[in-house]
């Protein structure tokens, strides 16, 4: 055990704090952590334990959705300045803006927003469960946002008239169908799973579709040793260590730079200083518990 994973240990005893690690994060983050999955199940796992203090080893959405969950604790990001790019496509205002284009349209919002614009939104809803959301509502009209790639995928599963958001996450944009192709040329047996952010015409190339926690149980049911998966990279040491008889296949573009920018020096240093303390108006707080407690009830 490194020094710095010692400095770890001993400080999450003095703080009781529990640490928590995205999906998308590297691989010595992923086991310094308490818990790894996907942003709205650790936000739950963290409200549910006895811990004082949340280190969470993500973007910042991910910080605030566990604060809105959790609002008597502190929660920490080790590295407050990494952003999810998506979340910064969609601000409260724009969603005024479309609803005043859009009147009587419902709004959905991807979790990977931010709670300010949580706060507009009716309801909240994960990638495994966005269908069954979007369902669940009585009006016709649906403005999804941000991701328009996740909202596209919803629209071609239900008989909503969904209007999409210009907004995409980044990295699952950067995979064309170019790329699928010429890994499934270099491994003719895989099957391919991919990501719902993925573009359309990338989903249709795919074996199967799901949310990251869903791919993995899926990687261990396809018929295949070779598996080509279409998100971010990190997700290859959970599916290493869950699947050691496969071999998986990114496209080498799929890197979150900004998951990357946390390190272990960076949690050591949250919980030394408490720095990067997620701190939310209370009106944001109310505001946006709203909308993501209807998106629990709905949680596949």
């Amino acid at each position: 055990m490194s020094t710095v994973t010692e400095r770890i240990l001993q400080l999450k005893k003095e703080k009781n704090a529990v640490i928590l690690a995205h999906n998308y994060t590297s691989s010595d983050i992923q086991d310094a952590a308490d818990y790894v999955g996907d942003s709205l199940g650790l936000s739950i796992r963290a409200a549910e334990s006895d811990a004082d203090v949340i280190v969470f080893c993500g973007v910042s959405f991910m910080g605030e959705t566990a604060k809105i969950l959790s609002p008597e604790k502190t929660v920490l990001l080790p590295e407050p300045e990494a952003r999810c790019a998506m979340a910064s496509m969609c601000n409260a205002e724009q969603i005024r803006h479309a609803r005043q284009k859009n009147p009587g349209a419902a709004v959905v919002g991807y979790v990977n927003s931010t709670a300010e614009s949580k706060c507009g939104m009716d309801i909240c809803c994960t990638s495994s469960n966005a269908v069954a959301v979007v369902n669940s509502l009585k009006q016709k009209d649906v403005i999804f946002a941000p991701d328009m790639n996740l909202g596209a995928y919803v629209a071609s599963k239900t008989d909503k008239n969904i209007i999409l958001w210009d907004g995409f996450c980044p990295v699952h944009q950067s995979i064309t169908v170019r790329q699928v192709c010429a890994l499934k040329e270099m491994h003719p047996g895989a099957k391919i799973l991919a990501h719902p952010e993925c573009r359309p015409e990338v989903l249709a190339l795919a074996d199967g579709i799901g949310s990251t926690e869903k791919m993995l149980a899926m990687a261990g049911e396809v018929d295949s040793e070779d598996v080509i998966i279409l998100t971010e990279v990190g997700m290859r040491h959970r599916l290493e260590a869950l699947h050691p008889l496969k071999r998986f296949h990114f496209p080498i573009q799929a890197v979150c730079m900004t998951m990357k920018m946390i390190e272990l020096e960076s949690v050591v240093n949250a919980l030394e200083t408490f720095s990067g303390e997620v701190v939310l108006d209370p009106n944001v707080l109310k505001g946006a518990y709203a909308s993501v407690k209807r998106m629990i009830e709905l949680r596949d």
